[in-house]
């Protein structure tokens, strides 16, 4: 049976690397016990404190049913702390703990091992190529996600 075609469609090869993708930075980050998702979620809390569970969905692009699970597990290791909007009691703003901010510290060289690890194969000129023309395939086809990347829209005033 030949795979040649199946193995040279883009699809597929997007999914490999993804697996690959979350591969490398499970090895690189096993002594945190944080996944990729979480991590996302974790560095925009921290740069976007108060942020609602909404927008963060929106700004990562989670699908906004799987968000308020990560949120849940990262409260659970004591990295975030949610608390309730002074408006609507429903809307979660979720801010970073010293843990998280230690964590993120602690993490952030091997994550950036991880990026370095997954681009290994190419050369300086090939990486910045493929970084361009993803991202380009990315931004194009945002709205075709069933969780699109969109600017943030902060329900609430930070207190």
């Amino acid at each position: 049976m030949d795979f040649a075609d199946l193995y040279a469609k883009p699809g597929h090869l997007i999914r490999r690397a993804q697996q690959i993708a979350v591969s490398i930075f499970a090895e690189e980050c096993r002594q945190f016990g944080i996944t990729p998702v979480q991590y996302a979620l974790l560095y925009t809390v921290r740069h976007h404190p108060g942020i609602d569970q909404i927008s963060i969905a929106n700004l990562v692009a989670l699908d906004r049913s799987n968000t308020g699970d990560v949120a849940s597990r990262l409260e659970e290791k004591g990295l975030i702390r949610r608390a309730a909007g002074a408006r609507d009691r429903r809307t979660k703003r979720l801010f970073i703990t010293e843990d998280g901010e230690r964590l993120l510290g602690e993490i952030e060289p091997q994550v950036e091992a991880a990026q370095a690890r997954m681009l290994a194969p190419l050369s300086e000129d090939e990486r910045a190529a493929f970084l361009t023309l993803l991202g380009k395939m990315v931004d194009i086809n945002n709205a075709l996600s069933r969780a699109p990347r969109r600017p943030v829209i902060q329900r609430e005033p930070v207190d």
